[in-house]
Protein backbone atom coordinates (compact mmCIF):
# COMPACT_ATOMS: atom_id res chain seq x y z
CA UNK A 1 0.00 0.00 0.00
CA UNK A 2 1.30 3.43 -0.97
CA UNK A 3 2.09 6.14 1.29
CA UNK A 4 -0.71 8.05 -0.04
CA UNK A 5 -3.38 5.54 0.50
CA UNK A 6 -2.79 4.64 4.13
CA UNK A 7 -5.25 5.10 6.65
CA UNK A 8 -5.59 8.25 8.48
CA UNK A 9 -4.40 8.42 12.19
CA UNK A 10 -6.54 8.29 15.35
CA UNK A 11 -6.21 11.45 16.19
CA UNK A 12 -6.76 12.50 12.72
CA UNK A 13 -9.92 11.20 12.59
CA UNK A 14 -11.21 12.69 16.01
CA UNK A 15 -9.89 16.01 14.86
CA UNK A 16 -11.80 15.71 11.86
CA UNK A 17 -15.12 14.64 13.54
CA UNK A 18 -14.71 17.41 16.26
CA UNK A 19 -14.57 19.86 13.08
CA UNK A 20 -17.37 18.21 11.11
CA UNK A 21 -19.80 17.69 14.75
CA UNK A 22 -18.77 21.50 15.51
CA UNK A 23 -22.35 23.55 15.26
CA UNK A 24 -23.28 26.21 12.50
CA UNK A 25 -22.99 28.68 15.29
CA UNK A 26 -19.44 28.14 16.50
CA UNK A 27 -17.75 31.61 17.36
CA UNK A 28 -15.51 33.52 19.64
CA UNK A 29 -17.47 34.42 22.56
CA UNK A 30 -19.20 38.24 22.78
CA UNK A 31 -16.97 40.75 23.68
CA UNK A 32 -19.44 43.25 24.25
CA UNK A 33 -19.05 43.58 28.31
CA UNK A 34 -20.68 45.80 31.67
CA UNK A 35 -19.07 49.12 31.42
CA UNK A 36 -19.30 49.23 27.58
CA UNK A 37 -20.94 52.41 25.85
CA UNK A 38 -23.59 51.93 23.55
CA UNK A 39 -21.95 52.26 19.57
CA UNK A 40 -22.67 55.14 18.02
CA UNK A 41 -24.34 54.12 15.05
CA UNK A 42 -27.19 54.50 13.22
CA UNK A 43 -29.86 51.43 12.84
CA UNK A 44 -33.17 51.94 10.84
CA UNK A 45 -36.83 52.05 11.75
CA UNK A 46 -39.74 50.92 9.73
CA UNK A 47 -38.25 52.37 6.27
CA UNK A 48 -34.11 53.28 5.13
CA UNK A 49 -34.67 56.27 5.60
CA UNK A 50 -35.77 57.03 9.51
CA UNK A 51 -32.63 56.77 10.96
CA UNK A 52 -32.40 55.58 14.74
CA UNK A 53 -29.29 56.56 16.98
CA UNK A 54 -29.21 54.01 20.07
CA UNK A 55 -26.32 56.28 21.93
CA UNK A 56 -28.52 59.12 21.07
CA UNK A 57 -31.83 57.66 22.29
CA UNK A 58 -30.83 55.61 25.28
CA UNK A 59 -30.36 58.56 27.76
CA UNK A 60 -32.12 56.77 30.57
CA UNK A 61 -32.87 53.40 31.36
CA UNK A 62 -33.25 50.84 28.50
CA UNK A 63 -33.12 47.25 26.90
CA UNK A 64 -31.84 46.19 23.56
CA UNK A 65 -32.80 42.50 22.65
CA UNK A 66 -30.79 41.42 19.69
CA UNK A 67 -32.08 38.02 17.42
CA UNK A 68 -30.74 36.45 15.05
CA UNK A 69 -33.83 36.86 12.22
CA UNK A 70 -37.08 38.20 12.20
CA UNK A 71 -39.66 35.70 11.92
CA UNK A 72 -37.28 33.20 12.92
CA UNK A 73 -39.35 30.37 15.21
CA UNK A 74 -37.58 31.09 18.76
CA UNK A 75 -37.63 35.17 17.91
CA UNK A 76 -41.35 34.89 17.09
CA UNK A 77 -42.72 32.15 19.47
CA UNK A 78 -40.56 32.76 22.39
CA UNK A 79 -38.28 35.24 23.06
CA UNK A 80 -39.84 38.46 21.81
CA UNK A 81 -43.56 37.58 22.72
CA UNK A 82 -41.93 36.96 26.47
CA UNK A 83 -40.97 40.37 26.50
CA UNK A 84 -43.77 42.08 25.00
CA UNK A 85 -45.97 40.10 27.28
CA UNK A 86 -43.94 40.23 30.77
CA UNK A 87 -45.71 42.40 33.12
CA UNK A 88 -41.93 44.10 33.65
CA UNK A 89 -41.66 44.99 30.10
CA UNK A 90 -42.79 48.80 31.86
CA UNK A 91 -40.29 49.35 34.15
CA UNK A 92 -37.42 48.22 31.62
CA UNK A 93 -37.10 51.99 30.31
CA UNK A 94 -37.17 52.24 26.28
CA UNK A 95 -36.96 49.12 24.72
CA UNK A 96 -35.71 48.56 21.20
CA UNK A 97 -35.38 44.80 19.25
CA UNK A 98 -32.49 44.83 17.03
CA UNK A 99 -32.45 42.56 14.07
CA UNK A 100 -30.08 42.02 11.68
CA UNK A 101 -32.69 42.18 8.51
CA UNK A 102 -33.91 45.41 6.35
CA UNK A 103 -36.67 47.85 8.02
CA UNK A 104 -39.34 46.73 5.88
CA UNK A 105 -39.00 42.97 7.37
CA UNK A 106 -38.31 44.83 11.04
CA UNK A 107 -41.27 46.52 10.17
CA UNK A 108 -44.09 43.87 9.13
CA UNK A 109 -42.39 41.27 12.08
CA UNK A 110 -43.01 43.96 14.88
CA UNK A 111 -46.69 44.65 13.29
CA UNK A 112 -46.91 41.08 13.68
CA UNK A 113 -46.19 40.53 17.11
CA UNK A 114 -47.57 43.61 18.65
CA UNK A 115 -50.34 44.54 16.38
CA UNK A 116 -51.50 47.55 18.73
CA UNK A 117 -48.09 48.74 19.32
CA UNK A 118 -49.24 48.82 23.23
CA UNK A 119 -46.33 47.57 24.47
CA UNK A 120 -44.04 50.21 23.53
CA UNK A 121 -40.84 48.11 21.73
CA UNK A 122 -39.51 49.55 18.88
CA UNK A 123 -37.81 47.12 16.39
CA UNK A 124 -34.91 47.88 14.70
CA UNK A 125 -32.80 46.67 11.50
CA UNK A 126 -29.20 46.55 11.35
CA UNK A 127 -29.14 45.25 7.38
CA UNK A 128 -24.94 46.25 7.15
CA UNK A 129 -24.08 44.88 10.60
CA UNK A 130 -23.02 48.37 11.52
CA UNK A 131 -24.62 48.07 15.25
CA UNK A 132 -23.77 44.40 15.60
CA UNK A 133 -20.27 44.49 14.27
CA UNK A 134 -19.61 47.27 16.73
CA UNK A 135 -20.70 45.17 19.79
CA UNK A 136 -18.46 42.36 18.26
CA UNK A 137 -21.85 40.02 18.74
CA UNK A 138 -21.87 38.71 14.58
CA UNK A 139 -21.30 35.38 13.93
CA UNK A 140 -21.28 33.35 10.81
CA UNK A 141 -24.68 32.37 10.29
CA UNK A 142 -24.71 31.05 6.95
CA UNK A 143 -25.87 27.61 7.47
CA UNK A 144 -28.98 28.26 8.56
CA UNK A 145 -29.64 31.96 8.06
CA UNK A 146 -27.66 32.91 4.54
CA UNK A 147 -25.12 34.75 5.90
CA UNK A 148 -23.63 36.50 9.08
CA UNK A 149 -26.38 37.18 11.63
CA UNK A 150 -25.98 38.94 15.11
CA UNK A 151 -26.35 36.74 18.37
CA UNK A 152 -29.37 36.28 20.41
CA UNK A 153 -28.81 39.24 23.32
CA UNK A 154 -30.40 41.38 25.98
CA UNK A 155 -28.14 44.34 27.07
CA UNK A 156 -29.63 46.24 29.99
CA UNK A 157 -28.67 50.09 29.87
CA UNK A 158 -28.76 53.18 31.34
CA UNK A 159 -27.71 56.59 30.06
CA UNK A 160 -25.65 54.87 26.84
CA UNK A 161 -23.89 52.59 29.24
CA UNK A 162 -24.13 49.02 29.52
CA UNK A 163 -25.28 47.82 33.02
CA UNK A 164 -25.81 43.77 32.34
CA UNK A 165 -25.30 42.01 29.19
CA UNK A 166 -27.27 38.85 28.28
CA UNK A 167 -25.35 37.16 25.57
CA UNK A 168 -26.24 33.12 24.67
CA UNK A 169 -23.06 31.75 24.73
CA UNK A 170 -23.90 29.51 21.59
CA UNK A 171 -25.33 32.09 19.74
CA UNK A 172 -29.06 31.33 18.69
CA UNK A 173 -29.74 29.84 22.06
CA UNK A 174 -32.82 30.99 24.31
CA UNK A 175 -31.80 30.84 28.10
CA UNK A 176 -29.52 33.65 29.10
CA UNK A 177 -31.55 36.60 27.19
CA UNK A 178 -35.12 35.27 27.90
CA UNK A 179 -37.24 37.42 29.73
CA UNK A 180 -36.87 35.75 32.52
CA UNK A 181 -33.35 36.30 33.20
CA UNK A 182 -33.06 39.43 32.18
CA UNK A 183 -36.09 40.89 34.11
CA UNK A 184 -36.81 38.50 36.61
Amino acid sequence: MSAARRLPSAAAVLFRRRLLAAPFHASAPARVNVGDRIPDVDLHEGSPGNKVNLAKQLTGKGLIIGVPAAFSPACSESHIPGYINSAKLKDAGQVFVVAVNDAFVTKAWGKSLDPSGTSGIRFLADPGLSFTNALDLAFDGSAIFGGPRGKRYALVVEDGVVKEAHVEPDNTGLNVSSVAKVLG
